[in-house]
C-alpha cells in the first residue's frame, strides 16, 4: 500500500533538489565571484513571502554530447510570479550554477510561458540575466528557443513593461533579448553583454580588449547607450528596479500609481528666477529647474550616463508620474545630436505607451553642426524626435526656458507637430536662429559698409533680438500659449496636468508608422 505521506516527502525531496540548483559548490563558486544565486536574487527584488514559483521540475530531453547522464534542475532558469510594493509582476532569474545558465529548448520554453501569463495578466515582465549564451549541445533548437523569447519581447512591447537585469555574462543571442525590452539594468564588474567575445574578436581581427573594456556597465551606459542604468552591486540595482516600477502602470491600459504628496507644500517657487543665467549662452545644469518643478525627490533619470547633452526621466507632480525630456546647456549648449536624438526619441515612445505625460523643458540652440555628425545620418536620427512627439497621444506639454532655434525647436514638441499646451519664460528667444546669426545675414551689407561695423552688429542684434526672438512675436500668432512667470511654473504644469487627465485622441487607422531607424 502506497503511503501519501512517502510521496509528499519525496516531493519536497525534489524540490529541495531544484532549489539547490548546480549545487552548494557552484553556488560557492558564484558567492566568490561576488554574484548572488538565482534565488536569492528573487528574494531581494520581490516583496517578502510572494514568490510562486512555475515548472520548476521542468528538464532537459537532450541526449546527445553526454547530456543524457547530466541532470539541470529547473534546465538552468527560475520562473515564477510575485509583488513588487503589493503589484504583481512575472519574472525569469537564470541559474549559472546550473549549464552556466545556457539557454536550451526548455529553459525558452519556461520563460516563453510566464511572458505569455504577464501579457495575459497585464504586468510588468522581469528578466534576471546571468547566461554563457545557447546551450550548444542543443543545437538549433536552442536558437529557436531564442526565437520565441525575442518574438514575445517584440510583440508584448508596448504592451507591458519589460525591464532587463544583466547580472552576469550575457552573450552572442542572449543580448538581443534585453535590446528588445523597455530597459536594461547592469551590475559594475560582474555583468557585460556583448554579441562576439574578446577571444573571437582577437581571432578574426586582431585587437585585444578585456570582456570589461569591451561590454562592461559603464562601456553600454556611456558609450552604446545600450543600458539604462548602472548600480555597484545587486542589491543596488535590484532597488533600482522596485524604484522604477513605482513609476510605471502595470499595462498599456492603466494609467501609473499616484502616490502620496505633501499636500502643504508651496507650489510658487522663488528660487526659479536666479538659477538660470539671463545671459543665453551662459550654461546650466537643467536638473536644477527639474527638481524645483517635481515633487520633492521625485526626479529618476534615466540613461543619466549618455548623450549628456539631452537629460530625460521620471518624477512626479502632486503625487502623479510625468516624463521629463530636457536640454541640457551644460553638454554642448544642449544641441540636439545623434545620440541625444536616439535618446529623447525612445523615452517619449516610451511615455506614450505607457500613458505617462510628457513634460519638456526645451533650451536648445539646435542640431549640432559638424561633418562627423552629416555623414553619421543627423537627418534620419533628428527625425526621429519629430516622429516620437508627433505620434504621441498622452498630455504633452512644452516649456521654453531661454532658446528655441531652428528645426530643433519645432521637433521639441512644438503646437505645430501636437504641443497640447506650449509655455515660455518671458526671455526665452523663439527664432529661425539665433539673434547673432541672423543679424550677421539679414544685416550683413549694412554691417559691412558702416564706419563702426561692430556697434553696428551689436544694434542689429537687439533690433531682431527685439523684433522677431521674443516670445510675444510667437505668443501672438498662437505658437506659444501663454508666457509666464517662471516661478509660477510649477502651478502652471499642475493645472495643465488637471485640465489634461482626461485627454483622448486618435491617430489614422494603420498597421503601424514606420519610424526612420
Amino acid at each position: 500500500m502506497i503511503d501519501i505521506y512517502e510521496k509528499i516527502n519525496e516531493l519536497y525531496d525534489r524540490r529541495r533538489e531544484v532549489e539547490l540548483g548546480g549545487g552548494d559548490d557552484r553556488i560557492a563558486k558564484q558567492h566568490e565571484k561576488g554574484k548572488l544565486t538565482a534565488r536569492e536574487r528573487i528574494d531581494l527584488l520581490l516583496d517578502p513571502g510572494t514568490f510562486v514559483e512555475i515548472n520548476p521540475f521542468i528538464e532537459h530531453r537532450v541526449k546527445d554530447f553526454g547530456m543524457d547522464s547530466q541532470k539541470g534542475p529547473g534546465d538552468g532558469v527560475v520562473t515564477g510570479y510575485g509583488k513588487v510594493n503589493g503589484r504583481p509582476v512575472y519574472l525569469f532569474s537564470q541559474d549559472f550554477t546550473v549549464f552556466g545558465g545556457a539557454l536550451g529548448e526548455m529553459h525558452a520554453n519556461k520563460i516563453a510561458a510566464v511572458m505569455d501569463l504577464a501579457a495575459k495578466n497585464g504586468a510588468p515582465f522581469i528578466g534576471l540575466n546571468d547566461s554563457g549564451g545557447a546551450r550548444i549541445q542543443e543545437g538549433v533548437l536552442s536558437l529557436d528557443g531564442y526565437g520565441k523569447v525575442f518574438y514575445r519581447n517584440s510583440i508584448y512591447s508596448g504592451v507591458i513593461p519589460q525591464i532587463s537585469v544583466i547580472m552576469g555574462p550575457c552573450a552572442g543571442g542572449a543580448v538581443y533579448s534585453p535590446a528588445i525590452t523597455d530597459f536594461v539594468m547592469m551590475v559594475d564588474k560582474t555583468s557585460q553583454m556583448f554579441i562576439t567575445g574578446p577571444k573571437v574578436i582577437e581571432t578574426v581581427t586582431g585587437e585585444k580588449i578585456s570582456s570589461e573594456d569591451l561590454g562592461g556597465s559603464k562601456v553600454h551606459n556611456t558609450i552604446s547607450g545600450v543600458a539604462h542604468f548602472r548600480a555597484e552591486s545587486e542589491e543596488a540595482i535590484l532597488e533600482k528596479v522596485r524604484t522604477l516600477l513605482s513609476y510605471l502602470p502595470q499595462n498599456n491600459n492603466e494609467k501609473p500609481p499616484v502616490v502620496e504628496y505633501n499636500a502643504d507644500e508651496d507650489d510658487y517657487r522663488p528660487d526659479l528666477t536666479d538659477l538660470i543665467p539671463f545671459d543665453a549662452i551662459r550654461p546650466y545644469d537643467v536638473r536644477v529647474v527639474v527638481e524645483q518643478v517635481l515633487d520633492e525627490g521625485s526626479f529618476f533619470e534615466v540613461h543619466s550616463e549618455f548623450a549628456k547633452n539631452v537629460v530625460v526621466g521620471f518624477g512626479r507632480i502632486k503625487g502623479q508620474t510625468v516624463g521629463l525630456v530636457c536640454n541640457q546647456p551644460k553638454f554642448m549648449a544642449g544641441g540636439l545630436d545623434i545620440d541625444s536624438s536616439d535618446k529623447a526619441s525612445r523615452f517619449i515612445r516610451t511615455c506614450d505607451a505607457f500613458n505617462i505625460p510628457i513634460i519638456t523643458f526645451e533650451d536648445v540652440t539646435g542640431f549640432f553642426p559638424g561633418v562627423k555628425q552629416e555623414h553619421g545620418g543627423i537627418i534620419r536620427h533628428g527625425a526621429k524626435i519629430l516622429y516620437a512627439y508627433s505620434e504621441a497621444t498622452v498630455p504633452k506639454i512644452t516649456v521654453i526656458l531661454r532658446k528655441a532655434y531652428g528645426g530643433a525647436y519645432v521637433a521639441l514638441n512644438s503646437k505645430s507637430i501636437g504641443a497640447d499646451l506650449v509655455f515660455a519664460w518671458p526671455n526665452a528667444e523663439i527664432a529661425v536662429m539665433g539673434p547673432q546669426g541672423a543679424a550677421n545675414i539679414i544685416f550683413a551689407r549694412e554691417i559691412a559698409n558702416s564706419p563702426d561695423p561692430e556697434a553696428t552688429r551689436a544694434q542689429k542684434i537687439e533690433e531682431y533680438r527685439e523684433k522677431f526672438a521674443n516670445p510675444y512675436v510667437a505668443a501672438s500668432m498662437g505658437m506659444v500659449d501663454d508666457v509666464i512667470d517662471p516661478r509660477d511654473t510649477r502651478i502652471k504644469l499642475i493645472q495643465a496636468l488637471d485640465m489634461l487627465q482626461n485627454k483622448k485622441e486618435s491617430r489614422p487607422a494603420k498597421k503601424h508608422g514606420n519610424i526612420p531607424l
